[in-house]
């Protein structure tokens, strides 16, 4: 069929129902065209000659892929569009969709708006605030030419020594349901006849394709081991795991991604009864089910190990497109090879291919599928960045305020001389975290915001002498003993997935020992932690005035921070999840018959001194897996 005859196929017409279009589209179809939109292939081999010659449905940046740190706006559209352009050349002309990890906004990009992480979130606990970052979060991606962002994470965290744990909203089942309404931001709000498990992206523009992941048990691995085994029956995995994306499904979300870990031995790419018996039948799920980066792979030890069963296991389970990312040609071959032999039956090809379509009709990439250069002015919007520091201020969770009857915060604007000192004081990639420019993330100037530090001296009066010292030591503190106050800002360095396990939970960068120096001194202390998850504080507690978790608060902290600390606004923030008092105890969650925690799942204070916790947990979340 020539490019004429395309163009007056019934496919291309929008006036007629999606899934009629979709049919007559598959029905045109070679079966290598068939094979190519299941392969999501890396920006780094995606040529357009690729495009054209292997039909590929889907090109992504990984986190140590994206443009480099300089490309703007203009430049990542220009880039997709030359994709773009390749794919609609061929044949048919079906347009390729391409996906970046935007967890805390557009965060590979420099200048975005950078958002609390999840953690951080789940202990804002407000709806309409996730759907106004979902929508945010829709337009920066949307502006460079994204429409598919690997978001929302609703995994329930169910060990704090997992990796990933920051990328849960929290522990309790019934905050990560409540909070995935951030799916309305992307895709927008379906109509009330909306049927649950169909896609949903809204028209008009301005709206972006989601991702429910990881599904699923990603968070209840055994000792919080990134990519290991979630062990529990059926009926727990249901109850803890499962229902966020009953909620994800009710909401239209366009697209789920399979985890990298096992329930009960099996491995979730391989997982035909989860992802075909559950997720696709029962729950009725009709979009696509994607891969993780090289998920096929590590279904075998070592990762790639006869590659071909693996594909094999993996599509014939239930997924769609795969993330191949690198090796295109061997998954064609591959699959070109299991199709001709039988072992994977031409009706399943059928069905990856008829549920990519469908996304791509729903998401209107047949009729708009170049960058929307409009929407160039919504990058790193001043509104997103009040929106951020919006989300700062309700993330904040207060632990201490004072010793006895004599309360530490708010902090005086006023006073003749202050101390801030600590690691993560003056360091945005510190207080953005993982997944931040990169796929670790890094410490240092990183991106554009505003460090606590700045914060905190725009809040204070002019006359206000703000002394800043990373590191101070006895003999700095016995010279400048005419401090009114200190705020001491340590945490965790950046880090992500298997490389953020962690056994001890610890503060970095002798953490501990400048609250020991600051708080033991004879100035009052406010401590201040920036990390991804509850770390051990404890035998610390005692020494500080006040103490503040802040999570890993993203671009915009230094504002949101100073807001809360020195009055302008209360604590809003609830724990997400417990705060241990040692590993030992791990994992502990709420309901557990050890429980006996430093500060219980729904714990925060407010400066009066009224506590917030109001117990307002789920049951479903009530047991540990």
């Amino acid at each position: 069929m020539n490019l004429a005859a395309a163009a007056e196929a019934p496919y291309k017409d929008p006036s007629i129902p999606i899934e009629t279009r979709v049919s007559d589209l598959l029905s045109r179809m070679t079966i290598q065209e068939k094979i190519g939109q299941m392969a999501q292939i890396d920006r780094t081999v995606a040529s357009q000659e690729v495009i054209r010659d292997f039909g590929i449905g889907s090109v992504l940046n990984g986190g140590e892929s994206a443009p480099a740190p300089g490309a703007t706006p203009a430049m990542w559209a220009d880039m997709i569009d030359g994709y773009q352009k390749a794919a609609m050349s061929t044949r048919l002309g079906i347009p390729v969709v391409y996906g970046t990890d935007a967890i805390h906004g557009h965060n590979c990009i420099v200048g975005s708006t950078i958002f609390p992480h999840n953690i951080g979130l789940g202990a804002a606990r407000d709806e309409d605030l996730m759907v106004r970052i979902g929508r945010a979060t829709a337009l920066e991606v949307l502006a460079t030419g994204v429409p598919y962002p690997f978001a929302p994470c609703i995994a329930v965290c169910r060990d704090p020594r997992w990796g990933r744990c920051y990328e849960s909203y929290s522990e309790d089942t019934g905050i990560v349901r409540s909070m995935s309404k951030i799916i309305l931001g992307l895709q927008g709000f379906p109509p009330t006849n909306h049927t649950s498990g169909y896609p949903f992206v809204a028209q008009g523009g301005g709206y972006v394709m989601g991702c429910a992941k990881h599904f699923a048990g990603d968070g209840g691995t055994e000792e919080g081991i990134d990519e290991h085994n979630t062990v529990s029956t059926y009926e727990d995995l249901s109850r803890i795991h499962l229902l966020p994306y009953i909620d994800a499904m009710a909401m239209g979300v366009s697209s789920v991604m399979v985890s990298f870990s096992s329930w009960n031995d099996v491995k979730m790419h391989a997982h035909r009864f989860l992802i075909t018996q559950i997720l696709k039948q029962e729950m009725s799920f009709q979009g696509l089910v994607i891969s993780d980066w090289e998920g096929v792979d590590r279904i075998t030890s070592p990762p790639g190990l006869n590659y071909t069963n693996s594909l094999e296991a993996a599509v014939n389970a239930g997924i769609d497109m795969i993330m191949v990312p690198l090796d295109y040609e061997k998954f064609c071959k591959s699959m070109n090879y299991l199709v001709s032999s039988g072992q994977i039956p031409i009706s399943r090809i059928d069905d990856a291919v008829t549920r990519i379509l469908r996304v791509k009709f729903i998401l209107g990439l047949f009729e708009r599928p170049m960058a929307d250069r409009s929407l160039f002015s919504m990058f790193g919007h001043e509104r997103h960045k009040e929106l951020a520091r919006e989300a700062v201020r309700k993330s904040l969770v207060l632990l201490k305020n004072g010793k006895g009857e004599e309360k530490m915060l708010p902090l005086s604007k006023n006073a003749p001389k202050i101390l801030v000192a600590g690691s993560h004081a003056h360091n945005i990639g510190n207080q953005c975290g993982g997944w931040t420019l990169s796929w670790q993330g890094s410490s240092g100037n990183t991106t554009k915001g505003i460090t606590i530090l700045e914060g905190i001296k725009k809040a204070v009066s002019k006359e206000t002498q703000v002394v800043f010292e990373e590191r101070p030591d006895e003999k700095f503190l016995s010279e400048n003993n005419d401090l009114s106050y200190a705020i001491v800002v340590v945490g965790e360095l950046p880090y992500a997935e298997f490389l953020g396990d962690s056994k001890e939970l610890r503060l970095a960068l002798d953490g501990e020992e400048m609250i020991k120096t600051v708080c033991s001194s004879k100035v009052k202390c406010l401590v201040i932690i920036v990390s991804g998850r509850p770390v051990v504080i404890e035998p610390y507690v005692d020494m500080m005035e006040a103490l503040v978790a802040a999570w890993l608060p993203g671009s915009e902290a230094g504002h949101g921070i100073a807001d809360v600390i020195f009055g302008d606004f209360d604590f809003h923030g609830k724990l997400p999840r417990t705060w241990f008092r040692r590993v030992d105890q791990l994992p502990m969650n709420y309901g557990d018959p050890h429980y006996d925690p430093l500060y219980p799942l729904g714990f925060g204070l407010q400066m009066n001194n009224s506590s917030l916790s109001d117990g307002n947990v789920s049951s479903s979340s009530s047991s540990s897996v």
